[in-house]
């Protein structure tokens, strides 16, 4: 059975593939921390609305889940994205993210985010 945490994390995720900006940020705290490491650290609904669409991507991202475990109130998700930048290339990338949770609320993400270049190992 999945647990409600998970349930808002896939929540989450599906928001992203629509870019649904609601429903994504239906699913954070108010004052969610978000940090891509090597890239950026946000604090805020506000700061991260902002980001939920970058400039140098068009139309919406493919996002799979490819694993989630839980223990207490951390979620860790194993994710596949495509995405395809403004001038058409398309991107390849894995990321594994921690979603620490409070009150069925994402409070803090942290990805580790890796772009493919030739294969899953390259």
């Amino acid at each position: 059975m999945t647990s409600a945490n998970k349930r808002t994390v896939e929540r989450y995720i599906d928001g992203f593939n629509k870019t649904d900006h609601d429903q994504i940020l239906s699913c954070l705290t108010h004052d969610i921390e978000w940090t891509v490491f090597g890239w950026f650290q946000l604090t805020g609904k506000d700061a991260y609305d902002k980001e939920i669409e970058n400039e140098g991507f068009t139309g919406s991202p493919r996002i799979t889940i490819l694993r989630m475990v839980e223990e207490d109130d951390v979620v860790m998700a194993e994710l596949a994205i495509e995405a395809t930048r403004v001038d058409g290339e398309p991107v390849r990338m894995v990321a594994g993210e921690v979603f620490v949770m409070r009150d069925g609320l994402i409070a803090e993400r942290r990805a580790y985010l890796i772009q493919l270049r030739e294969n899953a190992f390259k």
